[in-house]
């Protein structure tokens, strides 16, 4: 494991996890066809793991991040509130978190942005400050947070935690004493250790998208 100490949507983060498959992607890496559509059979990487493997071929070769940008408004609106959730959930729960910016993988093919490390030296953190409503409602009727699953998962697999707590922030709902969520996820070594062999043959694919890149045409 990598520690890298930069603040999240800074120049230096960016250029760090470019090329990386990082955890907020896993869901996407992995995911393949459940039924047969447009000449390709069920089972292959889906329509999104194929544009993230091409994403990904062509940040590591330019070595900085492919696509639209994220917009500064919304950077700062995350920074601003993820601090708050985090301030307030030390406060509750009588935790104390470290904020690392970005983790790696030994070989830096994948990465998780970790939102804090818990003193506790077992426990992670991932904050969501959705703006969604029918997500916001979802969650607290339901707590349903599958979502976020295969990034919790991949957070705990490459920190080596065995837990991380998923919190939801709404600064809104402090009126109804629901202004913070927090549902706790344990490390489950199954579902990362089949999530890893998908993610092992996606890498396969994005290196063959480099390879097709970098290679003279004949």
């Amino acid at each position: 494991m990598k520690i890298l100490d930069y603040r999240q949507g800074t120049a230096e983060w960016l250029h760090a996890r470019a090329g990386l498959c990082t955890a907020s992607e896993f869901k996407n890496a992995v995911s393949i066809l459940q039924r047969a559509s447009g000449g390709r059979a069920a089972g292959e990487p889906s329509s999104d793991a194929l544009k993230y493997a091409a994403d990904l071929a062509i940040e590591r070769i330019s070595c900085k991040p492919w696509g639209e940008p994220i917009k500064a408004w919304a950077l700062e609106r995350g920074h601003a509130l993820e601090d708050d959730a985090r301030r307030i959930y030390q406060a509750r729960h009588k935790k104390f978190v470290t904020e690392f910016g970005l983790v790696t993988d030994d070989e830096s093919k994948f990465g998780y942005s970790t939102d804090g490390l818990l003193n506790d030296e077992n426990g992670l953190i991932e904050i969501k400050c959705p703006v969604s409503s029918m997500k916001i409602l979802d969650m607290w009727a339901n707590g349903d947070v599958s979502e976020y699953i295969h990034q919790m998962q991949g957070g705990m697999w490459l920190t080596g935690r065995k837990y991380c707590d998923l919190i939801m922030y709404v600064p809104d709902l402090k009126p109804a004493g629901k202004d913070l969520f927090v549902k706790r996820v344990f490390r489950d070594d199954d579902f990362i250790d089949a999530m890893v062999l998908q993610l092992h043959k996606f890498q396969i694919m994005v290196e063959e998208n480099v390879k097709i890149l970098t290679q003279e045409k004949e």
